[in-house]
């Protein structure tokens, strides 16, 4: 569980690759030197790209930089989930994109990339569209139709950058602390009283040392990233025809008023009202 570096393979020929990753309950925290364009869909799912934790509802598509370390994003997802993964070889930025005095803002682009990227609205709808399209292209349109993708993400304002810093590999190489014995614990007990106490035993932190630890790696207290995790299992639960009642115990809370207040503050609307939307949503889908 501790990071990984991953070790890409490329085809004879090919500037990149673009497939359909499938790691469902591995936890894969993990770096490469390769720019990785990734699009998920899900009900939801919890992201973590560099030290941003946050999570996702219905689909997200984000841009990686080169050494970001990333956890796979299928990762603790337990309904159905796609995935599309582009990765472009580790010279792609100086060997086929800075030659090129029109591809400047495609240059900038992927510069920027190391904060992570996460892209919304038309420009996801669009990009997407071309990630399908690519699949059934030969080698050289497929190239063209990467150039056309970087191109409407580097012109876009339908971005967030995920981290307010460098968070490539260097920041994380003296860390010792198993991220995957954390997330595993919460994942284990959300249903229940997840203990600060007792998952800062299991790391062999004190527990103001393990609060630091953790709030300097998420930017939120343990007691906030618990709720948020519990309100991301409780999205899966109302898609499967409990009750708001139901998931409220379900997921871990004691107060019925207390988690329609909380699911707002997260989703901006309640649990009855997000059920509704998203059954809805699914029918037409289906």
């Amino acid at each position: 569980m501790k990071i990984q570096k991953e070790v890409i393979d490329f085809e004879n020929g090919k500037s990149f690759k673009l497939f359909s990753p499938s790691l469902k309950n591995c936890f894969f925290w993990h770096h490469h030197p390769e720019i990785e364009l990734v699009y998920v869909e899900a009900i939801n799912g919890i992201r973590h790209v560099g030290r941003d934790i946050s999570v996702f509802t219905e689909s997200d598509l984000l841009l990686i930089g080169s050494n970001v370390p990333h956890l796979n994003f299928d990762y603790g997802i337990q309904t159905d989930c796609r995935q599309l993964v582009l990765q472009m070889r580790e010279n792609f930025l100086q060997d086929i994109v800075v030659p090129v005095p029109e591809f400047e803002n495609i240059k900038k682009l992927l510069e920027k990339s190391y904060l992570g990227l996460s892209f919304s609205g038309e420009t996801k709808k669009n990009v997407v569209k071309k990630l399908h399209e690519m699949k059934d292209k030969n080698s050289f349109d497929s190239l063209i139709g990467l150039i056309e993708i970087l191109q409407i993400l580097a012109h876009s304002d339908e971005v967030k950058e995920l981290n307010k810093e460098d968070t490539r590999i260097k920041w994380f190489l003296n860390d010792k602390i198993r991220m995957g014995t954390i997330y595993d614990y919460i994942h284990g007990n959300y249903d229940k009283k997840p203990n600060v106490n007792e998952i800062a035993k299991i790391v062999s932190l004190s527990t103001p040392a393990f609060c630091r630890y953790f709030k300097k790696q998420t930017n939120m207290t343990f007691t906030d990233f618990v709720n948020n995790y519990r309100i991301n299992q409780a999205k899966i639960f109302l898609l499967k025809d409990y009750s708001v009642t139901e998931v409220c115990f379900q997921v871990g809370f004691e107060s019925l008023s207390y988690f329609n207040k909380l699911f707002k503050q997260h989703t901006g609307e309640t649990p009855s009202e997000f059920r509704k939307k998203h059954l809805k949503n699914i029918e037409v889908r289906n």
